[in-house]
């Protein structure tokens, strides 16, 4: 079994292309800049990034890929007051990396397995921010992982029949180098009093339900979000 996974150089990525080669999953990774023997470089601010990093992942998995873990994500914040420019270049370039290059992987994804016939998993790491939102400077990152969401219900709902299963994982705050500087910058025990938990989550844990969704969930779950936010947010 071969599995990709994008964003797998640091923080939830290593951790779930980690957990998945524990199971014996060859794990096809993807960083911005890095590339070595298992890893393709793609800068997904790139519109033509994610077709390249499918194809090169599929040449290397000598023409079959079962299943696509979507992590790759952006988080910076931009002001409300920020100049025009500057703002709408902060959106686009969020939901280019967070969203449509997501959304592309999927797209080839599908297609790939209504070809061969071999069905697959697309296992999506969107974000509480996509059922609460976010801060006033991140309403791009919160759109993103909204956006994420719905996607992920259509292919669930689209493509059960063909054997094409898609998750979701919504963490909150979690141990990465990501998340780490707006912790601190934000008042980190202020924000740690809204998690009833009374933490944030460790890559590890957030790598545990990926590799649940890619591997063991039965097919009954196709279309299933799941929350891993500390109680921060209960539905």
């Amino acid at each position: 079994m071969t599995a990709l996974v994008t964003g797998s150089s640091r923080g939830i990525g290593a951790a779930i292309a980690a957990a998945l080669r524990e199971r014996g999953v060859r794990v096809i990774g993807h960083a911005t800049s890095l590339a070595d023997e298992e890893t393709v470089a793609a800068d997904f601010a790139d519109p033509a990034a994610a077709p390249a990093l499918w194809a090169g992942a599929l040449g290397r998995a000598a023409g079959r890929i079962d299943v696509l873990v979507n992590n790759a994500g952006l988080f910076e914040g931009v002001p409300l007051d920020t100049g025009d420019d500057e703002w709408l270049a902060a959106w686009e370039r969020t939901l280019a990396i967070n969203l449509t290059a997501a959304a592309q992987l999927s797209r080839l994804a599908v297609r790939h397995w209504q070809e061969t016939g071999n069905g697959g998993r697309l296992v999506h790491v969107a974000s509480r921010a996509g059922h609460r939102g976010d801060s006033p400077a991140h309403w791009h990152y919160a759109a993103a992982k909204g956006g994420m969401l719905a996607m992920h219900k259509t292919i669930a709902r689209q493509y059960a029949a063909h054997g094409i299963l898609s998750f979701a994982i919504t963490p909150g705050f979690t141990d990465t180098a990501m998340a780490g500087d707006y912790l601190a910058g934000r008042g980190g025990p202020g924000l740690l009093a809204d998690i009833p938990l009374g933490r944030v989550a460790e890559p590890e844990e957030i790598a545990a339900i990926a590799a649940f969704c890619a591997l063991d969930a039965p097919p009954s779950m196709t279309g299933a979000t799941i929350d891993a936010n500390g109680a921060s947010y209960v539905r």
